[in-house]
């Protein structure tokens, strides 16, 4: 299975899979081809970023700006993984396409297990991500609602192994000075 989904990410390919939140919507980051694709697949407004995910921590500090603010640094440790995003400044490592030309970025480590074995096992560990639908309607909440979706618009949908998604979204914070900002209300309570 990992070496479909290998070469599907790495021939500009999109991949369907499940998070702890909602199902998700993939693509290395490295490919505008891709990223473009998920906003055609989605019928995605090109002023919505997509967000960067991975299995752990440290694959995405290669996309943000170092040092993350000490706030950032707190949530993280406390709720990743989890369904927490937080919306920090990006490295020049993170490309516009992903970020809709904004100069911050969101970074999630779900807690899913299946999710996890996906990153572990593509070279990057990090995938640019948004939800599994089509934009307005509710997001993808099991594999079969996946296929009904968005199946025959993306490469792979990858099954969930008994990992489900618990249907409610991440809380997504930013940070302005030593405040954070709460842009979603989500599982997390902040």
């Amino acid at each position: 299975m990992f070496s479909k989904i290998n070469q599907i990410l790495n021939n500009d390919g999109v991949i369907a899979f499940v998070t702890d939140t909602v199902w998700g919507l993939g693509c290395l980051p490295t490919s505008e081809k891709a990223v473009q694709k998920i906003y055609e697949i989605k019928h995605r407004e090109a002023k919505k970023p997509l967000i960067l995910m991975s299995d752990d921590t440290y694959p995405l500090f290669d996309y943000v700006k170092q040092p993350i603010q000490k706030e950032a640094q707190v949530l993280a440790k406390k709720y990743f993984p989890g369904a927490l995003t937080l919306v920090v400044e990006k490295s020049e490592n993170t490309p516009d396409y992903i970020t809709s030309g904004m100069n911050t970025v969101g970074i999630r480590v779900p807690n899913n297990e299946t999710f996890a074995n996906i990153c572990r096992n593509i070279e990057s560990r990090v995938l640019a991500t948004t939800s599994a639908n089509l934009s307005g309607e509710a997001p993808a909440l099991t594999y079969e609602e996946a296929v009904s979706y968005i199946g025959d618009k993306v490469d792979l949908v990858i099954p969930d192994y008994g990992f489900c998604a618990k249907g409610i979204a991440s809380t997504v914070v930013g940070f302005n000075d030593e405040n954070i900002i709460v842009y979603r209300q989500g599982e997390v309570i902040i």
